[in-house]
């Protein structure tokens, strides 16, 4: 099994910027490939971001938010540019792990986005 624990959130004015972390425990060595997705108040979960064999980003988010990972931290980051009210979200991380792929969540952060 893996445990996921992300931090990070926060407020912050538009335009502003902010950095999200999420530490992996467990069987590390299993994880396939890790991302970030978020979740609106009324809205479904949606995918943001996919660190694996490539990167990959919704266009949501593309040219405003990098991921990253340091495997030696066993951390996965999310580095968001120009922030707007509607990136607003609880941002969780997950963990595709083994060869199923089984997916692993953490418990989420709240980022809100306001002046």
């Amino acid at each position: 099994q893996v445990q996921l624990v992300e931090s990070g959130g926060g407020l912050v004015q538009p335009g502003g910027s902010l950095r999200l972390s999420c530490t992996a425990s467990g069987s590390v060595l299993s994880i396939k490939s890790m991302g970030w997705y978020r979740q609106a108040p009324g809205k479904e979960r949606e995918w943001v971001a996919t660190s694996g064999g490539s990167t990959n980003y919704a266009d949501s988010v593309k040219g405003r938010f990098t991921i990253s990972r340091d495997n030696d931290k066993n951390t996965l980051y999310l580095q968001m540019e120009s922030l707007k009210p509607e990136d607003t979200a609880v941002y969780y991380c997950r963990a595709a792990v083994g060869l199923s792929r089984v997916g692993y969540w953490g418990q989420g952060t709240q980022v809100t986005v306001s002046s």
